[in-house]
């Protein structure tokens, strides 16, 4: 009976050794840092303010393109202390036209958001299939590839940017932005996954999933992606808050969002010459970006330094 009993006992005991699988280990670590939580909440804010935008604007009685002359003073000036902000007007109101600020803000958080969020996702979906074929393929593949990176890369950006938009003013500015913003994020996302796919195509699974018979998509695809996923994830964090300046800066310089649609980068530039008589108009959209931009990276450097302490303890 001792003897048929020791299988059972051995197993009860690594059973008891064994730790389980930490799941949820990226959001227990960035519950724990003050600096983190303070991000994720302000995003979750910015995102819940974006889509319920039609929502809000119809709750506060004013929508984001009608003209308002009762809420204004002399001289064009809102009504009232703090830009014009009373019960109708959350954050005040424009000067010359009268436009609700509150209302433009959260479609200009739908706009930003969106741009950013789709030229991300087009970035990271391009950089990591190009640096996936480029670094399992090599040879006159990656050749091909790697100067067609060098080749976007040695662009001034910016200003080809501004280029492009100003080419075609008829066209959806929100395709063309997301176009333009992918075209050329991609390069920065496809080196770095070339460089860590040219490392691991030489590992040892690798080469025995090739013994095996498995064919050269489910190496990539099966094998190979799953273990990019950190950096991937870290390459999202830090794109999308990128992108969401770049937006605000092309539509500051005029080529970005067309009015009437609401940007912050356009609010932020209409606001310039009146941030001496009513400062209101200048600070608040630029709060909205700074905090979100700022949210966003801060969260974004949070997610590298866990994915680094993962993988260092790999």
């Amino acid at each position: 009976m001792t003897i048929g009993l020791e299988p059972a006992r051995e197993a009860d005991q690594q059973a008891v050794i064994t730790p389980p699988p930490r799941r949820w280990g990226m959001l227990r670590y960035l519950i724990r840092r003050p600096s983190a939580v303070a991000s994720m909440t302000v995003l979750a804010l910015v995102v819940l303010l974006a889509l319920l935008a039609p929502v809000l604007a119809r709750l506060s009685g004013n929508d984001p393109f009608s003209f308002n002359q009762s809420a204004l003073g002399p001289a064009g000036l809102p009504e009232g202390p703090f830009g014009g902000i009373s019960a109708e007007h959350w954050l005040g109101v424009e000067p010359l036209n009268g436009r609700d600020l509150f209302s433009r803000i959260a479609y200009g958080a739908r706009t930003s958001l969106l741009i950013a969020t789709v030229a991300t996702l087009v970035t990271m979906v391009l950089g990591t299939v190009m640096g996936l074929v480029a670094g399992y393929f090599g040879g006159w593949v990656d050749q091909v590839i790697s100067r067609v990176m060098d080749f976007l890369m040695a662009f001034p950006q910016l200003i080809f940017m501004i280029a492009i938009l100003s080419a075609v003013p008829q066209a959806n500015r929100i395709i063309m932005l997301v176009t333009v913003l992918s075209i050329f994020g991609w390069p920065k996302v496809g080196r770095v996954i070339r460089s860590q796919v040219m490392s691991l195509r030489q590992r040892e699974f690798v080469e025995a999933a090739v013994a095996s018979g498995a064919s050269r998509r489910q190496i990539v695809f099966g094998e190979i992606l799953p273990l990019l996923a950190g950096t991937i994830i870290v390459y999202t964090s830090l794109t999308l808050p990128s992108y969401i300046a770049t937006e605000a800066g092309l539509s500051f310089l005029g080529v970005g969002v067309k009015p009437p649609a609401p940007s912050w980068g356009q609010m932020v530039y209409a606001a310039v010459p009146w941030y001496q008589t009513d400062p209101m108009f200048f600070i608040i959209p630029g709060t909205f970006l700074t905090l979100t931009v700022l949210s966003a990276m801060l969260l974004g450097d949070h997610i590298q330094t866990y994915t680094s302490r993962r993988e260092a303890r790999r």
